[in-house]
């Protein structure tokens, strides 16, 4: 199995026609697709197999007025078939590698702690715990 990762650009829009039904929560829109590949703020790690998108990480960076930039991801998934197989983490290294070309200089993420497997997840990629209850991760970049 050879899943190619990498960022999705205006011209990849093309491969979000097949999508595995548990990589998003509907069928993806073209509009909206659109309007989301064109935004300079919005990014997305894809992970495709053969033809079949199984995979994704989006996220938006985060401008502040008193800190460096960070990109926040805002969904990370993977479908079954494909999980525990190191699909997650080259789609968070590609978004982390992307982040840090685009200047931003942390990562962070909202990982719930009821989500089965989800603190081990972040733990194995050195993840610092940043915060309680909603379980927010970071590393610096």
């Amino acid at each position: 199995m050879a899943v190619s990762v990498f960022i999705a650009r205006r011209i990849d829009a093309g491969l979000f026609a097949q999508v595995h039904e548990q990589v998003f929560d509907a069928p993806v829109d073209a509009h909206l697709l659109e309007r989301f590949l064109a935004a300079d703020h919005l990014h997305i790690a894809v992970a495709v197999d053969r033809d079949l998108m199984i995979g994704i990480c989006s996220g938006v960076i985060h401008h502040s007025p008193d800190r460096p930039d960070s990109f926040w991801i805002t969904r990370l998934a993977v479908a079954p078939p494909w999980r525990r197989l190191g699909i997650g983490t080259r789609l968070v290294m590609t978004a982390s590698d992307h982040a840090r070309r685009l200047g931003c200089h942390e990562i962070a993420a909202m990982a719930l702690p009821e989500d089965a497997g989800v603190p081990a997840f972040w733990d194995s990629l050195r993840w610092t715990r940043t915060g309680t209850g909603a379980g927010l991760v970071s590393c610096p970049l």
